[in-house]
């Protein structure tokens, strides 16, 4: 089960690609600490902030070793540049490529999302959509945000140019980390990174702080609210006569379920070998995620998704 032939052959488009290709140094100290202590996190902020959609990282330095260029926090016109090209997704033809392939699947679950979106969004905020750019990289590349190291940051979306930036090889390191080996799991992942970018649509991603971190914070609020909206999405994604899905299984949301469980702030302390500390959180507990996860599939509105700051 999985996408259909509604999927228009011309899915490969909706994507481009980015990087060097070398996924450059790094290694693996304490992940959730590198997230939360990180001084290109602090130095960043909203809205030059990385929303980085997993809550662990995988290089030392956090962020990916994210850098701003040697003046502007968003890089140089010269970094900026490195991110160019239609990129080369010649195998992504037929629905079933997107079932076989991990990046042909993002880039159809990009066109799933602008077709659930551009109609939720406005039907229900009042704001028309605008589909984000999305990015398929590996190794260093630029964002509007700095230089990042993709093969280290996992995905992320950058709000300064309103593009999901997505990392293939990301997904066997979430299985590491206790994540679904489903194929549902990466487009929960990727639907969780657009939905970033309808807050920022909302403007309502200004309220994720990462500098103010806690169990009640802006930045958990804001970061379980994409959950929430993932979940829409998904109970969304395979209704009506052009849904490009086919009737999802239980099976299926609960790979999503048991990702949001895996990469959830306290499951990541636990496997970093740490305390549970409430007060270093900026993404939610495992029960938070999956309870804002299953809201919204169950309620399929976006008001089910409301937030303090939303009143």
């Amino acid at each position: 089960m999985g996408f259909n032939d509604n999927l228009n052959n011309n899915y490969s488009q909706r994507g481009s690609s980015g990087g060097n290709g070398r996924s450059g140094g790094g290694g693996g100290t304490n992940p959730l600490m590198m997230m939360l202590m990180s001084s290109v996190a602090r130095k960043f902020g909203i809205p030059g902030v990385l929303i980085v959609g997993a809550i662990f990282l995988f290089a030392s330095g956090g962020l990916g070793g994210l850098t701003g260029g040697s003046s502007s926090m968003y890089g140089t016109e010269a970094q900026q540049d490195q991110v160019t090209g239609a990129g080369n997704f010649d195998h992504c033809q037929t629905y079933e490529d997107a079932n076989r392939y991990d990046d042909c699947r993002i880039l159809a679950t990009g066109v799933s999302l602008d077709m659930v979106w551009e109609k939720k969004l406005p039907a229900e905020a009042g704001v028309s959509y605008t589909a984000p750019d999305l990015v398929l990289g590996e190794g260093q590349l630029s964002t509007g945000c700095g230089t990042a190291n993709i093969s280290q940051t996992g995905p992320f979306y950058c709000p300064a140019d309103q593009t999901v930036y997505m990392s293939v090889p990301f997904f066997d390191r979430l299985k590491a980390m206790g994540g679904s080996n489903g194929d549902f799991a990466v487009m929960y992942v990727t639907a969780h990174e657009f939905a970033h970018h309808i807050q920022q649509t909302m403007g309502t991603l200004k309220y994720s702080n990462y500098q103010d971190p806690g169990a009640d914070s802006g930045a958990v609020q804001v970061e379980v609210q994409a959950d929430c909206y993932a979940g829409v999405w998904a109970s969304q994604a395979d209704k009506g006569e052009n849904a490009l899905l086919d009737p999802l299984t239980e099976s299926q949301i609960q790979q999503a379920i048991d990702t949001a469980r895996a990469i959830g702030d306290d499951a990541i302390q636990r496997s970093s070998g740490q305390e549970v500390n409430p007060d270093l959180w900026t993404h939610g507990s495992s029960e938070q995620r999956v309870s804002w996860f299953t809201k919204g599939y169950t309620e399929g509105t976006m008001a089910a998704c409301a937030q303090p700051f939303n009143s």
